[in-house]
């Protein structure tokens, strides 16, 4: 058992859009940070993390939390997941949000739902509460080429002071797998958090 005070909190969304190995990633490193984690997933989602790193999500949260607990042996109370309409989960109100919310991978049409201020699910009203509440809000677009109408929408989130991280990695450190390459866009949502890492070497400093 650990101590829910002394945790930073914060909620994590898969959505369907191609790139869950980026969110899977972001998900081990946080939890091995120490860091209480509220993940949510849409059904998309699920079918994508088959189709990519053939990875049976669970429907049920309880069954995932057992999942994932396994999977990346968290600690326990540190993972909770919760339902796609959950609508008593801490993350849909302003009175108990976490202190940040990356929604990785980010499709088209929740970044669009977000920007019009849609509530149809509670990833999306879970990310509009992080807005009302001028909380940190990271979305990890995973789409090419961006339409006018995406571009629309994403200065219109970045207006309200979100942050638009799309899923696009360098290649300045010479990455050798494609585990270097999610890396390299899992490190950049990390320094955005504020959470410390190694994941590759700073600009400007030696390997």
């Amino acid at each position: 058992m650990i101590d829910k005070r002394a945790l930073r909190t914060i909620t994590l969304a898969f959505t369907g859009a191609s790139g869950m190995p980026y969110g899977i990633r972001l998900l081990e490193l946080l939890l091995a940070q120490d860091i209480r984690v509220y993940l949510l997933y849409s059904q998309v989602a699920q079918i994508v993390a088959q189709q990519e790193m053939q990875l049976a999500l669970p429907s049920r949260s309880q069954d995932a939390e057992r999942f994932f607990n396994d999977y990346f042996k968290a600690s326990k109370d540190q993972l909770k997941v919760f339902g796609r309409e959950e609508w008593f989960a801490p993350v849909a109100s302003g009175s108990n949000p976490a202190e940040a919310m990356v929604v990785c991978p980010c499709t088209m049409g929740t970044l669009s739902a977000v920007a019009s201020g849609l509530n149809q699910n509670l990833i999306e009203r879970a990310a509009d509460v992080m807005i009302k509440e001028n909380r940190k809000l990271i979305m990890v677009p995973r789409e090419m080429p961006f339409s006018a109408i995406h571009l629309e929408n994403m200065l219109r989130l970045a207006r309200c002071g979100v942050i638009i991280l799309p899923a696009n990695p360098g290649f300045y450190h010479h990455p050798q797998s494609i585990q270097d390459i999610v890396d390299f866009v899992v490190a950049r949502i990390l320094d955005h958090l504020g959470v410390e890492h190694s994941l590759i070497p700073r600009w400007g400093e030696q390997e």
